[in-house]
């Protein structure tokens, strides 16, 4: 067993953790559709407010599960697009307020919505609703966290956003129709994400989180909810996780008055550290060179954990390939060089046309004691220049231990996800050979399926950029130093900078 953290139940004072706090309820949400269909259930039952802070937003998109935008419902009743359901929850449930933070990058593109510049305008004409733009970072960071907090009692956090391109269900089937905005053409690819709900005190942590964060933003101060005997928790979910402890971590760059906060950065660590079995994680990018030297030290001790990575085949847009694809495969290369008994492997999802899957989770499982969700990326950005939020739950901790059957069942569905298994299958296999590694070589390609990444040799051009983190930059105040001072990836005194370590 590992040692227990010093930090007390609700303590602050832990370089990794920000707060501990109850949840009475937690369930993880696998993939958007189910997503979007609880948060309609739940934005119903508000009573008091509803804080929704995101990197992006998009009043267009559908709100339920499975819906068409030829089928949409009566808009008496409820309507189904974000931004006149917003209003319509406002006009029905008098006193509610609703505040909406979004990332100020890509403002100009609101222009180019459609529909969405007269939802805009339908909610500043409505005094219950509030709708700001983050600008509260230094020149090119970005308000990256994905949170919506309802009546202080009910909360999400992780990696999805309310906007375009991410509803698809954990089939990702090929051409689904259902995968566009209404009234477009436009449709979009299969998408895997994740993200945890909880209730209680956990939620009422982040709901200070946001009014904190609103403030921040130029927003004006709120008083806490009015404690509530009602839960916006939707009726029918079944949760995964009762009465346990929930961890709570940031990252945030210094801020005029605001201090920097690198939680996130330290728990990574802490956790990849503590690993003695295996380290499952999804990410949408690996760039970090301190993530990257921590997996290094352990594939090179004498019998290492295994380390399952799943990522998108690629980054989205240029600048992302540039900045992560290169420096993926130049880590990658790096921890190869000691992994001597072949442990750390990173995984491509497909589905069953053999279209590649965007992975845009945040997730990692570790020996099934430790499951941790939230916004950050591996990558510098998530650790040191970008705002974010984590939580997890560790089954070490005093009154956890009844979750690891939670954290086991976690992982074994998102592996029969990917690899188009049933779960009990995938449970089965499991408990006859534990590898990860094993389970994904031997499963059948008669559906989705998980693909090694393919390690390429470096352009020079890409070898120069992730050498320097150019585009992926570990703090603030290095994106504008010169080429010549930049150390990067593979700075003096770098675990990684070393050609081969002996074993």
């Amino acid at each position: 067993m590992a040692e227990e953290p010093t930090v007390s139940a609700h303590s602050g004072s832990s370089p990794s953790v920000w707060r501990y706090a109850r949840a009475s309820r937690v369930h993880v949400v696998i993939d958007a559709a189910p997503y979007f269909a609880l948060m309609q259930q739940a934005l119903m039952r508000a009573r008091q407010r509803i804080m929704m802070i995101g990197w992006d937003f998009d009043t267009r998109i559908l709100l339920g599960q499975g819906r068409r935008w030829w089928n949409l419902p009566d808009k008496l009743a409820n309507p189904a697009r974000l931004g006149p359901f917003v209003i319509w929850l406002c006009k029905r449930t008098r006193g509610l307020e609703v505040r909406v933070l979004k990332w100020n990058f890509g403002a100009l593109k609101f222009i180019f919505r459609g529909s969405m510049i007269l939802d805009l305008y339908r909610w500043w004409r409505n005094p219950a609703i509030d709708f700001k733009f983050d600008s509260a970072h230094p020149l090119g960071c970005s308000h990256h966290q994905k949170i919506v907090v309802i009546d202080d009692r009910f909360a999400v956090c992780g990696g999805i956003d309310m906007t375009a391109g991410r509803w698809d269900t954990p089939e990702h089937k090929e051409g689904d129709l259902r995968r566009r905005l209404p009234f477009s053409p436009r449709l979009f690819g299969p998408w895997h994400d994740l993200t945890l709900m909880v209730e209680g005190d956990a939620a009422t942590a982040l709901g200070d989180l946001g009014r904190e964060r609103w403030q921040q933003a130029g927003g004006k101060p709120m008083e806490p909810c009015a404690p509530q005997v009602s839960s916006p928790w939707p009726s029918a979910l079944k949760a995964d996780f009762h009465d346990v402890e929930v961890g709570i971590s940031r990252t945030r760059s210094r801020w005029n008055t605001v201090s920097e906060v690198r939680e996130i950065e330290a728990l990574f660590l802490e956790h990849i550290a503590r690993a003695r079995r295996f380290i499952y994680a999804e990410s949408q990018y690996f760039a970090s060179r301190l993530i990257a030297e921590a997996i290094a030290r352990r594939m090179a001790e004498p019998d290492p954990p295994e380390v399952v990575l799943i990522n998108p085949l690629t980054a989205e847009g240029w600048l992302e390939v540039v900045a992560m694809d290169g420096a993926r495969v130049r880590l990658a290369h790096a921890i190869k060089d000691v992994d001597h008994r072949g442990r750390f492997r990173i995984f491509v999802p497909f589905n069953a046309a053999g279209t590649p899957i965007y992975v845009h989770s945040k997730t990692m499982i570790v020996d099934d004691e430790i499951l941790r969700i939230g916004s950050a990326n591996m990558n510098n950005r998530s650790l040191g220049l970008d705002s974010e939020c984590d939580m997890f739950i560790d089954a070490a901790r005093p009154g956890n231990g009844h979750a690891r059957s939670g954290i086991t069942k976690l992982r074994h569905a998102l592996l029969a996800e990917h690899l188009g298994l049933p779960r009990r299958e995938v449970e089965a296999a499991l408990e006859q050979d534990p590898s990860m590694l094993a389970l994904i070589a031997r499963a059948p390609r008669r559906g989705k399926y998980l693909e090694p990444f393919a390690l390429r040799p470096l352009t020079e051009t890409e070898r120069a950029v992730a050498d320097n983190a150019l585009l992926d930059p570990e703090r603030p105040e290095e994106m504008f130093e010169p080429f010549s001072k930049r150390q990067g990836l593979f700075r003096r005194g770098s675990f990684l900078r070393r050609p081969r370590m002996e074993v």
